[in-house]
């Protein structure tokens, strides 16, 4: 087996952990959505989202890396946000 196959399997592996992880952390978005609608709270909170950015960029400790997590993490923060709008539509 070469390198390139080497990393696939690892890539895969970690595809597939990430999707578990991903469907755990949108039961929990879920849960959010349906708080958030109960008490008439906004989607968006900006604090929340500033101070999940910080520590998760400081737990990361790769300034290589960084700029990278930063983009998935705003993008999966986004993702969060349409399923709640979209579940407070309903």
């Amino acid at each position: 087996m070469s390198k390139l196959d080497d990393a696939r399997l690892i890539i895969n592996e970690c595809d597939k952990e990430l999707m578990n992880i991903f469907k755990r952390r949108m039961s929990a978005v879920r849960l959010v959505a349906e708080y958030k609608k109960e008490n008439n709270l906004p989607i968006l909170d900006k604090n929340r989202e500033d101070l999940i950015i910080e520590k998760n960029i400081n737990l990361l400790n790769d300034k290589e890396l960084e700029e990278y997590y930063l983009e998935f993490f705003k993008s999966l923060l986004k993702v969060s946000k349409d399923f709640q709008t979209k579940l407070n539509e309903d």
